[in-house]
C-alpha cells in the first residue's frame, strides 16, 4: 500500500467518504488504510490535516 495515515490524523472521517474502495477504516486512535487500497489517491485531497502521505 503506497499511502499511510500519520499521527496528524484527527479522526474526522473525511477520507473514508472519498475512498471508492472502502479501504480506510477507523482504528483505535486514527483511521487506517487497509490492504484493499487500490492506490488511486482520492483520499489525499480529502484530508483537511494532510495526514495521508505517500510511502
Amino acid at each position: 500500500m503506497p499511502y499511510i495515515i500519520t499521527d496528524a490524523c484527527i479522526a474526522c472521517g473525511g477520507c473514508t467518504d472519498s475512498c471508492p474502495n472502502n479501504a480506510i477504516i477507523e482504528g483505535e486512535d486514527k483511521f487506517e488504510i487497509t490492504e484493499d487500497c487500490v492506490e488511486c489517491g482520492a483520499c489525499l485531497d480529502a484530508c483537511p490535516e494532510n495526514a495521508i502521505k505517500e510511502v
